[in-house]
C-alpha cells in the first residue's frame, strides 16, 4: 500500500469504530480489559483503556494510512525516547507485534497500543505563563533536533498539515467554509502569506518532523510543567509529547509554525508572547535566515489550514465533537495571526534572537552613542513637522492627499529653510479609511527636508555600503540606514565626523537588527517600547529631541474617571483615544480610522470645513445671548419655520434635545391648563426632570417603569416586532389599547394635556410604527383637547431620507416638534417648533430665555448645517445609501440566525439580535461582543433598546456607499465568527 497523499485523497472521515469494538480488540490482541473511553481525534479513532492498574491508548488508524507510515511513527517515538523526550511507550500485542490488522465491519484497520502519558495538555491552560510557553518551544525544538537525522520510507508522505502544500490544502478545502465573509478573509490572507513565502521555499530545510507539537499534544506534569534543568533541554520539565500521527518529511520551520499557531489562541491580547516559544525552540534547534523570514507567513498559513480542515472534518464527520469544538480557537488563532504584519514580526523576531540573553521586558536601552551630528545645524535651528493626528496642518481632509507630507514639509521649509519629521509619531498622513487591517502609521524613520541642501557626516565610524538602493553605515552596536544621500556608489570605511555626502531630502533610520532594515512605518500592534529597542530613536544624530509624545488611552481614561462622574458612561470597556473626526470617520491617536455608525449628532460629518469656517468667522465677530438683536437669529428661525409643516410657524431655541422636550411638555401643559401627559413605553426623551419623567426605557433606567411621576401615564409601545401586537398591520389593536387607557383617564377625571412619542422608535433601534398609529392616536388626543408632540430629536431632520420629518412618514402634523442633535452637528443646539397660539400661551408663565440658545454662533451653526444638507443633498444620500445599507443588512439576516430583524428607514436603522426568532429571546451579551469585535474591524457601533440587543446604525448623513459596504462586510465576518 503506498504512503498517503492528501492532495490525491482530501476526504478523511474517521473509521466507524465503537467503544464495544475497541473493548473487543483490546481484549483479543492485547489481553486488556477495563473501562474504555473514546478520545478526540481529527481523522483516526483513539480510545483510552483503563485497566484499573494502568492506562493505555488504543489507536485505530484511518484506513488510508499504510503500515510503513505507522512504523515510521513508531521509529520517531523510539528515536525521541533515546534523546530524552518523554513520549508514549509502544506496546506489543500478545504475539509480540507492534502493529496488528483487524476487521471492523468489513474494513481493514491497523491498530497500535501506546502507554498513556500522564499529565495535562496545555490546551486547558487559559493564560499560560512565559515558562509554560518556553516549555512548549523547548519541546518542539527538542523534537525537531531529535528527528533531524531520522530516515524512513514511511516518512515520504503528504499530509494536510505539511506546510509545503498549505496553499493547495486551502484551495481544496476552502469551499467547506460555508460563510462567505470567513471564506473571503481566509482566501485574501492566504494569498498574501503565499506571496511572501514564494521566494523562500527552495531555501527552507526539509527533515523528519512531528508536525503537531501543539498545545493539544504536549502534556504538562503536576505543577504546570514549568521549565527546569539547563536551557535548551527538557530535563526536569516533566512535559512530554504525544500524537505522532502527522510524522513526515517537512520543513523544519513548519514544525515551529505549528507550535506557535497553537499558542496564539491562548494569548490573543498579547500575541508577542509567542516570542518565548520561538526563542526557546531556536535555543535547541537554531533557525537560519530563511526560517526567520518564513515563520510568520507559515503561522498564518497553518492557521488557515486549521480553519478549512476543521470545517471539512465537521462536514464529513458530523458527530466529531473534537473537531467541532476546536473550530472556535482555531479561528481565533488564525484571526490573531492575520492581524500581525509579517515584516514587523520578522524584524522584532530577529532582534529578539540576536539579543536572546536579554529579557524581552527589560527597560528600553540607551540610544546608540554618537560623537557628532549627522548634519551641521545648531540645535536651535531644527524645525519639527507635526504630522500627528491632531496637526492643524492636516485639517479639512488634507491628510488624505498623497502629497500631504511633502506639502507640510515644504511649508515649513519656505519659512525656516528646512524641516524635520518626528520619531515614533503616528502620522495621520499614513492612515487609511474603510480599512480592513491596521494602518502602518508609526514612523521609525526620520526625514529632514532641506531644499538648499546639507552636508551629511558620519555620526560614528563604520563601513558605508549601498544595500537595495539605500546606504547602510554599520557601527559597533547599530546600523544606520540612509536614503537621499548623494555620493559615489562605492563601499568605504568612514570615520566619525567625516563628510560622507550631501542631501536635499535625507531619511535616516537606526536598526539593532544587524544587516536588516526594519519597516519604516509600523502598526500599533507592537508596543513602542519594543520598537525603541529594534529601531532606536535617532534624536542623538540631530542633537535635539525628535521623539513624538506618546498618548496613553488607558491613562486618559483613568483621568476621566477620576473627575468625571462615573454615571456618564463611555463606549467600550477599553476605548481608543479619539482625537479627530473627518466626515463619517473617527481617528484615534494611533492614526487608526473607524467608520462612525452611531453619530446621528454629527449629521453633516465631522470637521466639515464649511462649518468650521463659518463658526470661526462668527465667533470672531460676536457671540452673546439672544436678548440682543442680530440678524443671524432671524435667518435661522425663518429657515426652521419654512421647513416645518403648516401650521407650525414659531420657534424656541434651546441647547439640547432634553431641554426641547422639557419645554414642549411645559408648553402643552400651559396651553391646555392640564397636567397629564401620555407617553409610550420603551422611549427615551432626555435627562431633565420633565424629559426624564416621560422616558420609560429600561435600557437607560432599569427602574423607569416603576418611578414615573403621577402626571405621566404610560401606554403600550406600538412595537411591531416584539410588542403586545405585532406586524405592520397592528395599528388597530394598539389603538384599541389606547382607547382603554384614555377611557380609564376619563373615568378618573384626568384630562390629557399632551401625547408625546417619537415618529420612529429611536431608542428601540429604529422600529417603525405601524401605519396609521399616529394618525389614530393624534385624533384621539385632539378630540379630548390635548396637543400632540413629535420628538424628532433622533429620527428627524432628514435622517430618514425619504422624509425630512419622521411624522411625515405617518402622514400626520404634530402640534409641537422637538429637534436637536443634527441641528448643531455636535454644537449644543435644540429647538421647539409649534404654532403661534401655543407659543403665545406660554406667556402665562412669564418670559422665556436660554443664554446660549439662539446665540450668534448657535444660529450660524444651525444655518450652515441646513445649507450643507441642502447643497450636498444629504437627505437624498440618506435615502439612497440607507436603502442600500438596509437591503444588505437584511441579506445578512438571511444567512445569520442571530439577526432577528432589521428596523428603520434611511440612515436610522437597527439590527435586532435574538437567540431565537420564535421566542425573540434578546441576544444581549452577543450584541456587546459584536460591538467590541466591530471596533477591531474599524467600525464603531453600539447597542440600544430595552434589552441592549439592537445595533443602532445612525451614521453621519454623508456616509458613502463604500463605507456602508465595508461596515456590512465587517459585520458579516463578526457574526460568522462570534
Amino acid at each position: 500500500m503506498p504512503n498517503f497523499d492528501f492532495l490525491a485523497q482530501p476526504s478523511l472521515p474517521r473509521p466507524d469504530v465503537t467503544g464495544d469494538d475497541a473493548t473487543a480488540i483490546a481484549a483479543e490482541h492485547y489481553g486488556l480489559t477495563g473501562t474504555v473511553t473514546e478520545l478526540g481525534s481529527q481523522q483516526d479513532r483513539n480510545f483510552l483503556i483503563d485497566t484499573g492498574t494502568a492506562r493505555y491508548v488504543l489507536k485505530l488508524a484511518n484506513p488510508v494510512f499504510s503500515a510503513d507510515e505507522l512504523h515510521a511513527q513508531n521509529a520517531a517515538m523510539a528515536t525521541l525516547a533515546r534523546s530524552g523526550v518523554r513520549i508514549p511507550e509502544v506496546m506489543t500485542t500478545t504475539d509480540g507485534s507492534d502493529l496488528v490488522a483487524v476487521d471492523v465491519r468489513g474494513v481493514r484497520l491497523l491498530v497500535r497500543l501506546l502507554g498513556y502519558l500522564d499529565g495535562e495538555p496545555l490546551t486547558g491552560v487559559a493564560e499560560p505563563s512565559a515558562e509554560q510557553l518556553r516549555t512548549l518551544g523547548t519541546l518542539a525544538g527538542t523534537v525537531a533536533a531529535g528527528l533531524a537525522a531520522l530516515r524512513h520510507q514511511g516518512l515520504a508522505r503528504t499530509t494536510q498539515w505539511d506546510a509545503r502544500i498549505g496553499g493547495e490544502v486551502v484551495d481544496l478545502l476552502i469551499d467547506h467554509v460555508a460563510d462567505p465573509a470567513k471564506r473571503r478573509v481566509v482566501r485574501e490572507t492566504v494569498d498574501v502569506a503565499l506571496a511572501r513565502l514564494a521566494p523562500l521555499r527552495t531555501r527552507l530545510r526539509v527533515q523528519a518532523v512531528h508536525g503537531d507539537v501543539t498545545d493539544d499534544n504536549i502534556v504538562l506534569a503536576a505543577g504546570g510543567g514549568e521549565a527546569g534543568g539547563e536551557a535548551g533541554t527538557t530535563a526536569g520539565t516533566g512535559a512530554g509529547v504525544i500524537d505522532f500521527g502527522d510524522v513526515a518529511y517537512g520543513w523544519l520551520v513548519g514544525e515551529l509554525a505549528a507550535t506557535v499557531a497553537s499558542a496564539l489562541h491562548h494569548v490573543p491580547a498579547a500575541p508577542l508572547a509567542v516570542l518565548d516559544v520561538v526563542e526557546a525552540f531556536a535555543a535547541v534547534s537554531p533557525l537560519d535566515d530563511a526560517d526567520i523570514a518564513a515563520l510568520w507567513p507559515l503561522v498564518v498559513l497553518r492557521g488557515a489550514v486549521l480553519v478549512v480542515s476543521g470545517e471539512q472534518q465537521v462536514a464529513l464527520d458530523g458527530d466529531n465533537r473534537y473537531a467541532d469544538e476546536n473550530r472556535a480557537h482555531e479561528w481565533l488563532a488564525f484571526d490573531v495571526a492575520r492581524r500581525i504584519d509579517a515584516a514587523e514580526f520578522e524584524a522584532v523576531l530577529r532582534w529578539r534572537l540576536e539579543n536572546a540573553a536579554a529579557d524581552a521586558a527589560s527597560p528600553v536601552g540607551d540610544a546608540p552613542t554618537t560623537g557628532s551630528p549627522i548634519v551641521g545645524l545648531r540645535t536651535a535651528e531644527h524645525h519639527l513637522a507635526d504630522l500627528s493626528v491632531t496637526s492643524h496642518a492636516l485639517d479639512a481632509g488634507r491628510w488624505l492627499d498623497p502629497a500631504a507630507e511633502a506639502g507640510v514639509l515644504a511649508a515649513i521649509c519656505r519659512e525656516h529653510g528646512h524641516a524635520v519629521t518626528r520619531y515614533a509619531e503616528h502620522r495621520l498622513t499614513r492612515a487609511s479609511i474603510d480599512r480592513r487591517a491596521a494602518s502602518a502609521t508609526r514612523a521609525l524613520s526620520v526625514t529632514m527636508d532641506a531644499p538648499g541642501g546639507v552636508d551629511v557626516t558620519a555620526p560614528f565610524s563604520g563601513e558605508l555600503t549601498i544595500v537595495d538602493g539605500s546606504w547602510r553605515l554599520r557601527g559597533d552596536d547599530v546600523d544606520l540606514w540612509i536614503d537621499g544621500l548623494s555620493r559615489p556608489l562605492t563601499t568605504a570605511h568612514v570615520a566619525q565626523g567625516e563628510t560622507i555626502g550631501a542631501a536635499v531630502t535625507l531619511t535616516v533610520q537606526l536598526s539593532r537588527v544587524r544587516g536588516r532594515r526594519p519597516p519604516a512605518f509600523v502598526t500599533p500592534s507592537i508596543p513602542r517600547s519594543v520598537w525603541e529597542q529594534v529601531s532606536p530613536d535617532p534624536s542623538a544624530l540631530f542633537g535635539t529631541d525628535l521623539a513624538a509624545p506618546e498618548s496613553d488611552a488607558a491613562l486618559a481614561l483613568c483621568r476621566r474617571d477620576d473627575t468625571f462622574a462615573a454615571v456618564q458612561e463611555h463606549y467600550f470597556a477599553e476605548p481608543p483615544l479619539i482625537e479627530r473626526g473627518w466626515r463619517h470617520h473617527l481617528i484615534d491617536t494611533a492614526g487608526q480610522t473607524y467608520i462612525d455608525m452611531v453619530n446621528n449628532v454629527t449629521a453633516v460629518g465631522h470637521a466639515h470645513p464649511r462649518l468650521v469656517s463659518a463658526v470661526r468667522d462668527q465667533w470672531a465677530l460676536l457671540n452673546t445671548n439672544s436678548r440682543f438683536h442680530y440678524e443671524e437669529l432671524a435667518r435661522f428661525t425663518e429657515r426652521l419655520a419654512e421647513l416645518a409643516p403648516a401650521p407650525l410657524d414659531t420657534v424656541f431655541l434651546v441647547n439640547s434635545g432634553s431641554e426641547a422636550v422639557d419645554l414642549a411638555l411645559r408648553l402643552a401643559q400651559t396651553h391646555t391648563g392640564r397636567r397629564a401627559i401620555l407617553a409610550v413605553t420603551e422611549a427615551y426623551h432626555g435627562w431633565t426632570v420633565g424629559a426624564d419623567a416621560v422616558s420609560s426605557s429600561i435600557g437607560d433606567n432599569p427602574r423607569a417603569l416603576e418611578t414615573r411621576p403621577d402626571w405621566v401615564k404610560l401606554v403600550a409601545s406600538p412595537n411591531t416586532y416584539r410588542g403586545r401586537h405585532r406586524g405592520a398591520a397592528s395599528a388597530p389593536p394598539y389603538l384599541a389599547d389606547l382607547d382603554e387607557d384614555l377611557a380609564a383617564l376619563d373615568a378618573s377625571g384626568q384630562a390629557v394635556a399632551a401625547f408625546i412619542a417619537e415618529p420612529v422608535f429611536g431608542n428601540a433601534g429604529g422600529v417603525m410604527l405601524p401605519d396609521g398609529y399616529l394618525r389614530g392616536a393624534y385624533q384621539r388626543i385632539r378630540d379630548r383637547g390635548g396637543v400632540c408632540i413629535a420628538d424628532e430629536v433622533q429620527v428627524g431632520y432628514g435622517r430618514l431620507g425619504h422624509y425630512f420629518w419622521g411624522s411625515e412618514q405617518q402622514g400626520v402634523v404634530p402640534d409641537i416638534i422637538t429637534v436637536a442633535k443634527a441641528m448643531g452637528n455636535g454644537h449644543p443646539l435644540g429647538a421647539v417648533i409649534t404654532t403661534r397660539a401655543i407659543a403665545d400661551s406660554f406667556a402665562a408663565e412669564g418670559s422665556f430665555f436660554s443664554s446660549a440658545g439662539g446665540s450668534p454662533v448657535s444660529a450660524t451653526v444651525g444655518l450652515t448645517v441646513l445649507d450643507i444638507m441642502r447643497d450636498e443633498e444629504l437627505q437624498r444620500n440618506a435615502a439612497e445609501v440607507g436603502d442600500h445599507l438596509a437591503a444588505r443588512l437584511r441579506d445578512l439576516g438571511r444567512r445569520h440566525a442571530l439577526i432577528g430583524a432589521v428596523h428603520g428607514l434611511g440612515l436610522y436603522l437597527g439590527v435586532e439580535l435574538v437567540r431565537d426568532r420564535e421566542t425573540l429571546a434578546p441576544a444581549t451579551e452577543e450584541a456587546a461582543a459584536v460591538c467590541d469585535r466591530m471596533l477591531a474591524e474599524g467600525c464603531v457601533v453600539q447597542p440600544t433598546g430595552d434589552h441592549k440587543n439592537v445595533l443602532k446604525i445612525k451614521p453621519p448623513l454623508c456616509i458613502t456607499w463604500e463605507s456602508a459596504d465595508r461596515f456590512v462586510e465587517a459585520l458579516d465576518l463578526v457574526l460568522a465568527t462570534l
